[in-house]
Order: C-alpha cells, then sequence, then structure tokens
C-alpha cells in the first residue's frame, strides 16, 4: 500500500499544545512555563513554532497535562520529517539499493 503524499506541512507541536490544552484552560505561558520548570521565553517559542520540541519537554508535558510523551514526540517526528523531506526534494541519490531475496531457508517447515 502507497503512503499517501501530505501536501501540507504537519501541525507543530506548539500550536496543538496552545489550541488543545492552554486555551481551552485558560492557561497562560508564564503559568506553563512555571509547572514546566522552563522560562517563559523557551515556552513562548515552542507555542508560536519557533523551537522545537525535545524529548524533555515532550516528558514534561505529558507528567502537566496526563497525556504520553510518545504523543507530544510523535507530532514533532511529523514536522521533522517533513521537513526533511523538503529539504531534500530536488536531491538525487548517487545508487539505490533492492533489499535481499527472501531466504530459502527461512520459509522451509521445521522438520
Amino acid at each position: 500500500m502507497a503512503a499517501l503524499r501530505q501536501c501540507r506541512r504537519p501541525t507543530m507541536p506548539g500550536a496543538i499544545l496552545k489550541a488543545h490544552y492552554m486555551e481551552p484552560r485558560r492557561i497562560s505561558v508564564t503559568a506553563m512555563a512555571g509547572a514546566l520548570g522552563l522560562s517563559r521565553k523557551h515556552v513562548s517559542q515552542i507555542v508560536n513554532g519557533h523551537k522545537r520540541l525535545d524529548p524533555t519537554t515532550a516528558a514534561r508535558l505529558a507528567i502537566v497535562l496526563g497525556t504520553k510523551p510518545r504523543f507530544w514526540m510523535n507530532l514533532q517526528a511529523a514536522v521533522d520529517e517533513w521537513d526533511a523531506l523538503m529539504e531534500i526534494a530536488d536531491w538525487t541519490p548517487g545508487a539505490t539499493f533492492a533489499p535481499p531475496p527472501a531466504s530459502s531457508d527461512s520459509a522451509a517447515p521445521a522438520a
């Protein structure tokens, strides 16, 4: 099955944080920064999409908001993957290598 081609950049984790967690709960950037033990500037940069979400911050967010670190890391990974693919869009590899052929030993039934 072919992967779906995404035509837009995935939403930044900071935008999700702001729209789905901070705004509905009326949590300010200052209050979130205090809860996370980070500077207000650092949290503001994440919320406004100027800084990527690192694993430690993802873990802190998960604890503070009752989510899972993997949720935040998956959001960031999607953005990172998109950015990498856009960066190499015009790149051509020097070579490509096919996967190894299936081994006939692994297909043989056990005696």
